[in-house]
Parts: structure tokens; sequence; C-alpha cells
């Protein structure tokens, strides 16, 4: 079983910047990708960033990709989602989510977090 624990989320004004965490704990595998998704009121979750563990390699969806950076630290076993230049149509609930294999769906999710960017 893995844990992740979303942290972060506020309230923003418009180009504003934000830092989300995503704490991993638990029965984690020798690799495996975290992935950034979000959902807005009436909207589908969709995917925004992710990164595998062990290279760094990172993939972000093109609407984020001059705006949001992911990251990790091993030593703290987090992951993060450093967000700028914040838009109104940023707010979302945030969640990380982890997954053994390269591709596919994501095994574990956490609760998420809310971000509101006012205009």
């Amino acid at each position: 079983q893995v844990q992740l624990v979303e942290s972060g989320g506020g309230l923003v004004q418009a180009g504003g910047s934000l830092r989300l965490s995503c704490a991993v704990s638990g029965r984690t595998w020798a690799d495996y990708n975290i992935g950034w998704f979000r959902q807005a009121p009436g909207k589908e979750r969709e995917f925004v960033a992710g990164i595998r563990w062990n290279s760094g390699n990172t993939n972000y969806v093109e609407s984020t990709k001059a705006r949001f950076t992911i990251s990790r630290d091993n030593t703290k076993n987090t992951a993060y989602l450093q967000m700028t230049s914040l838009k109104p149509e940023d707010t979302a609930v945030y969640y990380c989510a982890i997954r053994r294999s390269l591709v596919g769906s994501f095994d574990y999710w956490g609760q998420g977090t809310q971000v509101t960017v006012s205009s």
C-alpha cells in the first residue's frame, strides 16, 4: 500500500505562484512515476505533469509546460509542482498519483489540494 498526501494549495491572485507537495510513503517500488493531475468544477480530470522517480525524466501537458515545473526530492520522498504565472483557469483540485509502470493507469491517488486563482 502506498500513501500520497498533497499540500500547498490555497488562494492566490492571478500572476502569482504556488508550490504543491506530494509526500510519498508506504511500500513503493524500486522505480515509479509520479503524476500531477487537476480537476476543475464541471470538467474531467486532466494530466498536468509527470516525473520518473529515479531518472528525473519529466513530461508535461502542453498548456502548462512553460509555467509549471515538476521535481522530486529523494531524501524527503516528496514530489513537487511549482506553478508560476497562475491564471484563473488553473483553478482546480490538484491530485498527485503514483504508478509502477512507465505507462498505463495510476495505482494510488492522494486526496487532492484546492488551488484557487482569483482574477
